[in-house]
């Protein structure tokens, strides 16, 4: 939960670099990577991360700009560009017409009452959340992953990091 915007501004800015980082890391050919037979593919995982912006921040009353939940999926290009426009709409709209007062006011949330601030907080768990699914796709797809929270597994070496089993 986030107690004031600029605790949630630096987070996020942090969080959105790591997001784009993962996002620019997949190939076109790689969205169709999914978990098994019919679930979630690596293009489906980075819409939803996507369209949930303006549609979460929505639900707590703030207006985004970006996709819908019934927009088809662009290819990767599209996403790309989507979600960098939606992430920085949220900084602009969260400074513009909240305060560090607001985030502790609470609003209807999903059939429940939630603070802006843990609105905010579930917003930043959530993408963490889904990064994580997708760096195990895009290893199943023979793509690099980039540490966000320190070096990837692909990155050791770099570090001179001994690999373990």
């Amino acid at each position: 939960m986030f107690r004031t915007i600029s605790d949630f501004r630096d987070t996020w800015e942090y969080e959105s670099d790591a997001t784009l980082k993962t996002f620019r890391g997949l190939t076109d050919a790689s969205l169709a990577q999914a978990v098994r037979p019919g679930g979630r593919t690596l293009g489906r995982l980075a819409w939803h991360l996507t369209q949930t912006l303006p549609e979460m921040m929505g639900e707590a009353g703030l207006a985004l700009a970006g996709p819908k939940m019934d927009d088809a999926q662009p290819p990767l290009a599209g996403i790309i560009q989507a979600y960098d426009a939606s992430s920085r709409s949220l900084l602009e709209a969260v400074a513009a017409k909240w305060t560090d007062a607001l985030l502790l006011e609470k609003v209807p949330m999903y059939g429940e009452e939630w603070t802006r601030g843990k609105v905010l907080g579930a917003l930043v768990l959530h993408q963490a959340h889904h990064r994580g699914q997708m760096h195990v796709l895009m290893r199943q797809a023979g793509l690099v992953v980039q540490g966000v929270y320190g070096p990837a597994y692909e990155e050791w070496g770099a570090y001179n990091m001994p690999p373990q089993p």
